[in-house]
Parts: structure tokens; sequence; C-alpha cells
């Protein structure tokens, strides 16, 4: 094939050098309006092209053999009939008959799932070995979009698995376009996920299925995969056309054919999060799969569905980007790439060490190090600490340097890596590690991954140390030499390497980039997401002990001036955020059981907890510390916490200042694994007798996904001050956990429990927890209207707890022996209350004259209630009507 290729390409060269400058010019003129399967060169691209330009084009655009057809039959439309004479013999003796009539789209659906056999049976590993993609790939855990967990779910959590999550396999693969609730088919799917989660390599198994005839089998007849950061590099126009050309085994492709069934056409579209937003100049989406434009319009119309509105999208992005794509998607069906459960991370090493003995050793030697075992669940990382400890194990080494982020362990992967070189080197390696910092600097700001030979030139990294540790090389095929491109071994650690350029380049050296750190930290909201994990590593790398590390391997001394600057920022972009709506000032209609207003930034919604990520990279308390000073309330907004999620936020809640707030709105906080325990509790139950002497009901709770967080308020240098949870749908076991960190939370002055769907036995063990001598809640407020005759056990509390002096109960129902109930607890002389706030509660008159008769008694108690006394107001910044 490459022999055929190199021939045609020859043979169209010497033709075209054959002609005179007058016939270039009438065969350029002609050529404009050459079409094959519909498409033409843009003529952009023909002006002033000579004879070595024209056959590149040629044989870029059509394909080298389908080039020498259009050459030919444009040759004797400029009337140069003599050298298409020549040509046409010429092919004849070199290359036979010609091949340049299409197979049938049946005939060529068969070569082309060949083709893609063969060109992704295999994938590169980091280090540049290949290995079949059937014994690389490890499965994942592939979770849909899931609604939180019904709220009488209770019972101990053993697994942190999703709901419904499944293993990405063949039958996994095959549901993600299966029927919804309704009986609707998605047309568009999405797989979203941290970096390093394989996504990519899940989307290429896919593809790589389908072409084995095991997905979508008799649904899609072409699948294409479309890596978006390679496609919006490229230069120059192209059409939707041109990008399936591009993967098809020749240039004969039938594409006109393939276009008209598009409804059996599956495009992968991997890493959307990468496309830009549609400018003023892009309003009109491109429409037509023949249209030469911008790589950008090309795929957003594929993305919005102006473009082959029939046919399926697999997309992959990043979890922090899908709120900024939701505007352009149509009815897409959303799955979340968890990455590795605990099993998983077994059969990985022992994959990647192939030697049961030594994989044996390695597991075992990194699950010691619970948190290094817990990171492991990003696949990348877990083959970075894999090859680490190939390394640190071959050496009598250990891994005790790591620390509890994901930076530390890139940052031991790279020292680890250069130790490799000899020590005579260091001091020209670290000036080439500088360099390539700055390389992978320009490229993320630039937003490009790909680095052409002269980029590394004008750096003097090429031959380098670092290129070849950290850099890939790619050739492309041209007409008479290949094109040589440079990419990093991952994206992931482009982005470190330019996290890592901050601390070794002084802004004010000679050729250090401009901008300093601002120039990451206050790109626009287009960018935010694309910069999210240069951010994260950069304050990852900002912690005493990571300077120190960088001090000593790469022999500069970093300037504290980035650390401050960086602090700055958090503190600045506290003040910038609107204030957050008081607590229970929401409309009265926004009652238990509605729906939920939809929110118009998606993005916006994670960004705090994004910052939180970035905050937990340093590990320094005292850092975080002063940085949530200029943050008094966190607010988190409809996230579906995982396992790294909540030991994040558990962090930051156990490093925050004294006065700190945390609001949950709409979080989720248990899994579904609770229930499904609930149901197999009832059934040993029952086959034991279900009596409460039974072994099951004596058997310890476990604890709740709550649990660390709830531990990090008990820590004495907790400083939070109000908690607020709202539409978080308590479970019992979340109950049990939060009413221990009640007990001991030592700053915790105000609690919020709004429409959280709490049952009997939650609402009594809380209140268990808030009437323990020790717990320091002042204000407590309770929004639940399905709460009635439960409200007993928080009236109880009154009489027992020292500290509450402010109970808010507006938005509940209060029956009459209930009003009688709380009457006559609040006259006990015991009851410190100070202020009890009726507002919108349903009161009988019977029930208002027992109050009128205690605000008599108790002269100093403050009832609020519009029947009361309408002349009586709330305390300034108390308002809780919903």
């Amino acid at each position: 094939m490459e022999a055929r290729a190199a021939a045609a390409r020859e043979l169209l060269l010497a033709a075209l050098e054959d002609l005179s400058q007058e016939q270039l010019k009438r065969f350029r003129h002609k050529l404009r309006d050459a079409q094959l399967d519909g498409r033409s060169i843009p003529r952009g691209r023909l002006e002033g092209a000579d004879a070595v330009d024209l056959a590149e084009q040629l044989t870029e655009f059509y394909g080298p053999e389908p080039a020498l057809d259009v050459a030919r039959k444009t040759l004797k439309r400029a009337d140069v009939r003599d050298v298409a004479a020549r040509l046409k013999e010429q092919r004849l003796q070199r290359l036979g008959p010609s091949s340049s009539a299409l197979l049938s789209v049946s005939e060529y659906k068969k070569k082309y799932r060949e083709h893609v056999l063969l060109q992704h049976a295999k994938i590169k590993e980091r280090n540049a070995r290949s290995v079949k993609i059937s014994k690389r790939f490890t499965k994942l855990l592939i979770a849909p979009e899931s609604a939180a967990p019904e709220p009488e779910a209770l019972g101990p959590v053993e697994e942190p698995e999703p709901e419904r999550a499944r293993r990405s396999d063949t039958h996994t693969f095959n549901r993600l376009f299966g029927r919804d609730e309704e009986g609707q088919r998605p047309l568009t799917v999405v797989l979203q996920g941290p970096a390093g989660i394989g996504k990519t390599m899940a989307a290429k198994k896919i593809l790589y299925d389908w072409a084995a005839g095991k997905l979508y089998h008799g649904k899609v007849d072409f699948a294409f995969f479309m890596p978006c950061r390679e496609l919006l590099e490229r230069s120059g126009t192209c059409s939707l056309a041109d990008l399936i050309l591009d993967q098809c085994p020749d240039r004969s492709a039938p594409v006109r054919q393939m276009l008209a069934q598009s409804e059996r056409l599956l495009f992968i579209l991997d890493g959307a999060d990468e496309l830009p937003a549609p400018g003023p100049a892009e309003a009109a989406p491109c429409t037509d799969p023949f249209e030469a434009a911008g790589s950008a319009r090309v795929l957003g119309g594929l993305l919005s569905k102006a473009l082959l509105p029939d046919a399926r999208l697999l997309v992959t992005t990043r979890a922090a980007a899908p709120g900024r794509l939701q505007g352009r998607l149509r009815s897409p069906q959303c799955a979340e790439v968890r990455g590795f459960s605990d099993k998983d991370k077994k059969k990985y090493f022992y994959k990647f060490f192939q030697d049961e003995w030594r994989a044996e050793r390695a597991y075992r030697f990194v699950k010691e190090n619970e948190t290094l075992f817990a990171l492991c669940f990003v696949p990348f990382v877990c083959w970075i600490v894999c090859t680490v400890v190939r390394q640190q194990l071959e050496l009598g080494q250990d891994l005790s340097r790591t620390s509890k982020t994901t930076t530390s362990v890139y940052l031991l992967f790279i020292t680890s890596v250069l130790s490799s070189a000899p020590a005579t080197a260091g001091p020209r390696v670290q000036g080439e590690l500088r360099k390539l910092c700055r390389l992978a600097r320009e490229g993320v700001l630039g937003r490009r991954a790909q680095f052409a030979e002269r980029d590394l030139e004008r750096l003097e990294l090429r031959g380098s140390t670092v290129q070849t540790l950290f850099l890939n090389k790619k050739e492309l095929s041209g007409v008479l030499e290949a094109e040589v491109t440079y990419q990093f071994i991952d994206q992931s650690f482009q982005e470190f390497f330019a996290a890592l350029s901050y601390l070794l380049e002084d802004e004010e050296a000679p050729g250090a980039p401009a901008g300093g750190v601002g120039a990451l930290l206050r790109e626009d909201a287009e960018l935010r997401c694309h910069l999210a994990l240069t951010t994260r590593f950069l304050f990852g790398l900002l912690s005493a002990e990571r300077m120190r590390d960088i001090e000593r391997y790469f022999g500069c001394v970093v300037s504290e001036r980035v650390k401050q600057d960086v602090l700055r920022w958090v503190q600045d972009l506290g003040q910038g955020r609107p204030t957050a709506a008081p607590e229970g000032s929401e409309k009265p209609e926004a009652l238990e059981g509605t729906e939920e207003p939809e929110e118009e930034e998606g993005e916006e919604l994670n960004h705090p907890l994004e910052l939180l990520y970035c905050l937990y990279e340093t590990q320094e308390d005292a850092f975080v510390r002063q940085a949530l000073r200029g943050l008094p309330e966190l607010v988190l907004e409809r996230v579906c916490f995982s396992r790294m999620d909540l030991a994040v936020l558990s962090y930051c809640v156990r490093c925050c200042p004294a006065g700190q707030a945390l609001r949950l709105v709409s979080c989720r906080l248990a899994t579904a694994q609770e229930k499904k325990k609930k149901s197999l509790m009832k059934r040993l139950q029952g086959s034991l007798g279900g009596g409460s002497s039974s072994q099951a009901t004596k058997t310890k709770p476990q604890a709740s996904p709550l649990h660390p967080l709830c531990e990090a308020m008990m820590d004495p240098h907790c400083g939070l001050h109000r908690l607020t949870l709202f539409r978080c749908k308590l479970t019992d076991a979340v109950c049990r956990d939060l009413s221990q960190a009640l007990r001991e939370a030592p700053a915790l002055a105000e609690l919020g429990l709004l429409h959280n769907g709490l049952s009997e036995a939650g609402l009594r063990v809380l209140s268990e927890g808030l009437a323990w001598p020790q717990c320091r809640v002042q204000t407590l407020r309770v929004q639940q209207p399905s709460l009635q005759e439960e409200l007993q056990y928080l009236v109880g509390l009154l009489w027992q707890s020292l500290t509450l002096t402010t109970l808010d109960l507006s938005g509940c129902q209060l029956p009459e022996s209930m009003v009688t109930y709380l009457c006559a607890v609040l006259q006990q002389p015991r009851c410190h209350l100070q202020t009890l706030s009726l507002t919108s509660v349903e009161l009988s008159e019977q029930s208002l004259q027992e109050l009128r008769a205690v605000k008599t008694a108790k002269p100093g108690l403050l009832i609020t209630h519009p029947a009361l006394d309408s002349h009586l107001e709330p305390p300034e910044g108390f308002s809780s009507a919903l």
C-alpha cells in the first residue's frame, strides 16, 4: 500500500513539473472547480501554488491514487492533453488499471472494520512500548446519572460504588445507547470523569469492540474516532467528509453514500471539553458535511446536532466541563467514569507487573499506604505508581516519601525518572527541565498539545534527555517528506510541567514568559475548565514540603511570591463571589417534593468544589485556613459526592477558620448500596425470626459516606460555625454520624436541616446529639412539612440542652397536641430558649392562645408568628420563610 502511494506521488509530481508556467496557471484555474465525491480543494490553498505545492495539496486532499484521476481530468480540461495522456499511460504501467471505482457501502464496511482492528489492536504505553488493547484494558466502573437515594434508605455501606455502577464490559458499552426510563433511545452519550480516569481508553475500546463485531451489531455501520485536541490544532479548513477520509484505509471511501445513512454512523468525540465556545463569527453552525470550515466549527456542528442530527455521538469530557457543554448538546444521556474499584486496582497491578510474585509484593506494598492506594482509582495515577514502585523495588527503596496528593505522586514519578540520568549530567538536565516546563506552559495557555520541531529547536530541546523521557514523537506522511510533531506522554503531564514552570522560573528572568502566575489564575471563564488541572497542580507544588523537594531535586530557589499571589487570588475570589441568599429565604412554593429549579450555569455549581480540590493538594493546614478566611461561606450545590470528593471536603472543613459556614444544597450524601443493605437485612431478619434479639440487629452500624466529614467537624482545630443541609435527603446512617459530630464539634453553633427527608429514627438520633451536654449548637432550624408527631424529639431536647437559644420550626406542621407539648416544655425553668420562630406555620386558635400564655409567663422569650403579634419582626439576619 505504501509503495503504491509513493509511486502515485512521484507520477503526479512528474506530470505537474512538465507543465509550463502558462499551463500551470490554467491547471490551477480549472482545479478550483474539480470535484471528487462532491469535494474540491479550497481556492485559497491554490493561489500561487507551484508544482510541488499542487502535488502536495492534491495528495493530501484526495489521497495519492484518487489525486491522479483528478489531475488527469483537470489536465484535459486545461487543454494539456498530451501530459494527461502520458500520465494515464505511466499510471497503467506502474500501478495497473485504475482502482478509483468506489466499492459499495456494504463492501467497504468490511474493509473499514478490518482497518480499524489493525490500527487500534495495539496501544502505545507511555514508555513507547506497544501492547494489545485487550491485554492492557482494565474494566472501569461506569455509572449513569442517577438521582439521590430514597429518604428511607438506611443501613451500613460497605462498597462506595455508585448507584447502578457497572464494569465497562461489552454489555455495559451496549447499554450506553439503550432506551431510557421513558422508552427513548439517546443519540448523544456523554462519558465524564477526571483527568487520567480512562475515558479515552474506554472510547478506543468501544471503537475496537465495534470493529470486532461485539458492539451495536446491525445498528452502526461506521464508527469514527475524533480526537478533539489534535483536530483543533489543524491549520486551515476541512470538512467532515475530510475528517472521515482521514480515518479510512484509502481515499476511495464511498463517503457520500456513507453520509446518506447518517443514522448508522457513530462519532466518538474524545475530549470535547477542549472545544471553544462558538464566537460571533461562528453563530451559524456548520450543517453541510462537505463544507470546508475550521475544525472547531465542524466538531461544534456535530456536537450540537446541527450536522448529521440522526448520527450517534459518544462524547468524552472532564468532570468539570459538562455544565459548559450542556447548552450545546441535544438530549444527552450522561454517564460517569468512576475509575478502578479496589478489585480492579489489584487486577491492574497483575497486568502491569506480569510476574505474579512481583505483582503481589508491589500491590501489598502500595496497599499499606492507605491514601496512596485510594489515589490509584485513577488509572493513569495507578500507572505512575506502578512505574515508580517497580523502579524503587529494583533499587531497594520504599514509598515513604509519597504524600496524600496527586501532585506528590507526579513529582515523585518525575524525580524517579530523572534519577536515571548520570549524576554529572544533573545541571544540564535541570536546565532542560526548565525549558520543557516553558514549552508545556506555552502549550497550556495557547491550548496546544502538539509541537513542531522548530518549537523544540527554539528552546534547544531537540535531542535532549527530557525530550526522550517525556515527549512522544509522531510522524505524519507528506508528499515529499514526513511531518514530525511532538506531544507530552500524557496531557496531564503537560499540565503538571506547566504548573511547575511557575516555580522553576523567576518572572523577572530573561526570556521568562510574560504574565507570571496571574496569566494562569486570571484567565476568563471560558478557559477556567481548560486550566483546572494545571491550577490544581500549582497549588500542590506550593506546599512547603513540595517546595523543598523542588529546591533539592531541581537546584533552584523557589520564590515565596508565587505562593502569596495564589493566596491573594483565592481571597479575592471569595470577595468577588455574590453573597448567598439567607438561609430559608427560598420562595414559599419550593416545598418538599417539588421540582428544583434548573441552573443555567452548570459549570459554576462545581466551581467551589474545584477550589477545595486545589486547597487539598497543598496539604498545608495553615495555608488552607488562611485562604478560607476569604471564603466565609462555602456553598456546594448538586454534587454527587464521590469518596474522593468527601475526603477533599473533610480536609478543608478540618482546616477551616473560626466563623466558617458550609451549605450543601441538593447534594447526594449516601449511596444506593445503603438501600440494598436494608433489604438484605430484612431478609436475614425474616429468616432468623425477625426479633429484636436477632444477631443481625445487634450488629454495630457501619459508618455512612458522610463519616469523614463528621470526623473533620470534631477536630479540635475545626472552626466550622454554621452547617446547613438543604434537600440532601439524610439517611438514618448519615444522621447517626452527624449526631456524633454534634456532640463533639468544638465550634458548631448553628445547624440548619431544611427539607432533607428525615425519618423518625433519624430525627430521634439527631435530637440525642443536640441534647448532649457538650453540644455547642445555639441556633437550630428545621423545615420539613412531613414531620409532625415526630417533632416531639426536638421539643423534648429543649429542657435538656444547655446551649440552644434559637429554634426555627417555620415550614413545619404542628398539630394541636404538639403545640400543647411545646408550650409545656417552654415554661420549664430548665428551658433556655430565647427565640422561637413559627413563621408560616398554620396554627389553630387554641394553639395561638396557648402560645400567648407562654409569652405572658416568659416575657423574655420571643415567639414570632403573624397571628401572635403583628408588630414583632424577626431579628436582623434571621429569615426562614419558605
